[in-house]
């Protein structure tokens, strides 16, 4: 570890959406979350920007916000991410959210075993994907001191 200074942690991801009204339905019908700030992109006034959060008052750490761009279409690769992941408590509320979820007419992956947690996975309407993630076994499961090897783990037999 290097000696730069301190941080709390993920404050919030910011994402790029073609219709708010939409991204709103999603996270507001779908998930359940609350809108907890409208305003415009500070960089780019007059681009609306929107916070997202699972509790009314949108605490750092439990935001993510959408800038909209329509007409607009991103490219996977460097640069761009690849998924993001919200923590659920046990595989009783991952399959919980997978029925809620098919109930809402989103296509949603089957329970996938990641050795460390268990997830499933699935799109907002602009096709950036979620996953949702258990909160254990954890990254010690096959580790004292998790980061201190590199684990393979097809070599291991872990699979899925």
């Amino acid at each position: 570890m290097g000696d730069a200074p301190p941080t709390t942690g993920l404050h919030h991801v910011t994402n790029i959406c073609t219709d708010m009204d939409e991204t709103v339905a999603f996270y507001e019908d779908v998930l359940g979350w609350h809108t907890v700030k409208r305003t415009q992109n500070y960089d780019d006034p007059g681009t609306p920007h929107y916070y997202f959060s699972p509790t009314p008052e949108g605490e750092p750490g439990t935001n993510v916000t959408y800038f909209e761009y329509p007409d607009s279409r991103g490219n996977p690769g460097p640069g761009a991410s690849h998924h993001f992941a919200f923590g659920v408590e046990d595989e009783e509320t991952l399959r919980e959210w997978q029925s809620h979820l098919r109930e809402q007419d989103v296509n949603v992956s089957e329970v996938k075993d990641r050795t460390y947690f268990k997830s499933i996975y699935f799109s907002d309407p602009d096709g950036l994907v979620f996953e949702l993630a258990t909160g254990g076994p954890g990254f010690t499961r096959d580790e004292e001191e998790p980061g201190s090897e590199e684990i393979d783990p097809f070599e291991r037999g872990y699979g899925n």
